[in-house]
């Protein structure tokens, strides 16, 4: 894979700023970290030094990409060091002068091309640019605390900034890891403009008395689940800056949104909030309406303002807040009638508070809110269809495949449209089926709500396969089990160096059901399909290159690039194990393969992936090893019958509901034999 990252600045080495470098560099880009002076710089330096031995000590990163983030860092207090740079941000103080001042050395300092971006959270794009000589070159980017783990960024265009710089700045959002959301400029971009309202009614509530501190924190933490309620997140961020942003939004947008006397006395008095004491007041279910009611009030008013969709108001708080639901998703959950009939109530006791047209009229229509799991971007003639649903992982359900159904059928339709891509949002191309889907089927006793999900999704896959147009799946992050599947039906897969595909299917209890049992044996052929499937391992680009899983290797930032250059359908079958292996087609060689021989002696590689294997569920490795043969020289139609027909059964195990509802605890116990 060739092409590298380009160079990139942040101006600011704070907490933000700091971390903005440090993920960056993280992700393989050269980055000059630019502050006012050596004290400031070494402050920031050794914060990112603390996390990376933390992340070090954790093993959630190896000591060699700890070194190497830190020699991608360069340290300046020469603003002219950031010539050169393709993309320079600035995380300095919320002041609009001292930005304004830092953007006009920034134009004069930076090639014309570079973009320059703003991680402001409380002033507009607009206003920062107002009075450069180019303000197309500034967009809006707004990260979220801690940049290093928090995978959230608003991208906001000014009303002047240059659509095309946007979408560079998107692009390069997307290589570092990041999950881009678009925001308006208006004030509180998208996320702001109703988590500081949260923060301050939750002030609002103890100033009236209706409940403790501790109280407020309880029942925000249990209702929207999360690891800190609104005032331990005001100590860990900063409560002058929870005011600022409160004081912002009201001098922007009127009284409702001025910050609470106790906010305002709390930052007089320059101390943190005592969260210590009783939890005393209003039951959890009262705080948690009053909580609810802020945040749907100003969900509403954001659609009727067009600063958002509901899709990205929605992700927006369970990427960047970490709350279990969006404001739409809890509306529906609630009753969206009963979730209105709140914020009147609460509209009622707060003059200054004008009630969404948007809400009311869902409300009147009695219907929930419907939401766009994916998106289509047609341009020359090719259409681009991208599963947007990475708070979930692009996780594959009914209502995924129903929107990319009928896309995808749509694009074949259109003479206009001469090749079909296929993408995820985020960091992942599709991390396989929806776990909560098929754990609910099985609690309900209804498998053949399973059944019928693999038939259709199978018959989908199938037109895909059969498409006279060339069709490409884009693999920016991972692809497991049904991701990895929904892959190989493509015509040809492109991969960037930090994705992955992995069929993790018999680790769970389960086998892959929608083509893996015979797409990935065309592909790598049945050895290295046996490997795939029996370990579960996730195998890196250049490894699912090697295997023939994958036809191209590209650069993250070239991927655009290479979607523009696709060709005509392939010709011919796919190429198959490019090199190497031997030791792996040896070991898997076989029916059963002779790494599970009794007597079978190999390298200590080859020992552990006896023992990975074993640790497996048996019925779903038996199973995946007779598919495998069965269907290694059937059609396609054949292969997914021999898939389909044992779906029942094997979702009727108990291990495939212990190895379901064990993701994320730990390992599972299967009882199978």
């Amino acid at each position: 894979m060739t092409g590298t990252y380009p160079k990139v600045g942040v101006v600011g080495a704070g907490t933000m700023g700091g971390g903005i470098a440090q993920k960056l560099a993280m992700s393989g880009f050269n980055v000059v970290l630019c502050d006012l002076g050596n004290a400031q710089l070494e402050r920031g330096l050794a914060n990112i030094r603390a996390i990376l031995d933390e992340g070090v000590e954790r093993k959630a990163l190896s000591p060699e990409k700890r070194e190497s983030t830190l020699g991608r860092l360069e340290c300046t207090t020469d603003l002219g060091r950031l010539s050169g740079c393709r993309l320079v941000i600035e995380a300095v103080f919320e002041d609009l002068g001292v930005k304004k001042d830092l953007f006009e050395k920034l134009e004069t300092v930076c090639e014309p091309g570079a973009i320059l971006a703003t991680n402001t959270s409380s002033l507009l794009v607009g206003d920062i640019a107002s009075d450069l000589a180019h303000p197309e070159r500034v967009v809006g980017l707004h990260f979220f605390f801690h940049p290093v783990k928090n995978r959230l960024v608003e991208v906001i265009a000014g009303p002047r900034s240059d659509p095309d710089l946007v979408d560079q700045a998107w692009s390069l959002m997307r290589a570092s890891g990041k999950t881009p959301i678009a925001s308006k400029d208006a004030p509180g971009f998208c996320v702001n403009r109703y988590f500081v309202p949260w923060l301050n009614e939750a002030v609002r509530m103890v100033d009236e008395g209706m409940a403790s501190i501790p109280a407020v924190e309880a029942a925000a933490k249990e209702l929207f689940k999360i690891g800190m309620g609104p005032f331990e997140l005001m100590n860990v961020t900063g409560v002058p800056i929870a005011y600022h942003a409160a004081r912002s939004l009201g001098l922007a947008l009127g009284p409702f949104y001025e910050p609470a006397d106790g906010l305002r006395a709390r930052v007089e008095a320059g101390a943190p909030w005592d969260l210590s004491g009783a939890v005393t007041g209003a039951p959890a279910e009262k705080i948690a309406d009053r909580l609810f009611a802020v945040v749907w009030a100003v969900a509403g008013q954001l659609l009727d303002e067009g600063v958002a969709s509901l899709e990205d108001v929605d992700r927006g708080a369970q990427i960047g807040l970490r709350w279990n639901r969006g404001p739409f998703r809890w509306m529906n959950a609630r009753g969206v009638k009963e979730a209105v009939s709140l914020v009147e109530a609460f509209a009622e006791t707060n003059p200054a508070l004008a009630v969404s047209p948007r809400l009311r009229s869902q409300a009147a229509a009695g219907e929930p809110w419907r939401f766009s799991l994916v998106d289509e971007k047609v341009k020359d003639g090719i259409a681009q269809l991208i599963i947007n649903r990475p708070e979930a992982l692009n996780a594959l359900n009914d209502d995924v495949i129903d929107q990319l159904e009928a896309l995808f059928d749509g694009a074949a339709a259109d003479p206009s449209i001469r090749a079909i891509v296929l993408r995820g949002a985020g960091k992942t191309f599709v991390a396989g089926g929806d776990v909560r889907f098929f754990v609910r089927a099985i609690r309900d006793g209804d498998i053949k709500r399973i059944v019928r999900f693999t038939a259709r999704t199978q018959a989908f896959f199938r037109r895909i396969a059969a498409c006279p147009k060339p069709v490409t799946a884009v693999l920016e992050g991972l692809a497991l089990g049904g991701g990895a599947e929904l892959a190989l039906t493509a015509h040809r897969v492109i991969a960037t160096s930090n994705a992955s595909i992995g069929f993790p299917e018999t680790g769970i209890g389960i086998y892959p059901g929608l083509g893996g049992t015979f797409r990935a044996t065309r592909r790598a052929g049945i050895e290295l399909a046996r490997y795939l499937l029996l370990t579960g391992r996730t195998v890196s680009a250049r490894q699912a290159f090697d295997m023939g899983l994958v036809d191209e290797l590209v650069p993250a930032l070239e991927v655009d690039r290479a979607i523009a250059e696709i060709a005509p359908l392939p010709v011919g079958p796919p190429p198959g194990p490019r090199e190497g292996f031997e030791e792996l087609r040896a070991a898997f060689s076989g029916h059963p393969p002779a790494v599970l021989e009794e007597g079978f002696q190999g390298s200590p590689e080859m020992e552990a992936l006896r023992r990975t294997i074993r640790r497996k569920a048996p019925i779903a490795v038996r199973a995946a090893l007779d598919l495998l043969d069965a269907n290694a020289n059937a059609s396609d139609e054949e292969a997914y019958a021999n898939e389909l027909a044992g779906i029942e059964s094997i979702f009727a195990t108990e291990d495939a509901l212990t190895g379901l509802t064990s993701l994320g605890r730990g390992r599972p116990v299967f009882k199978g034999t």
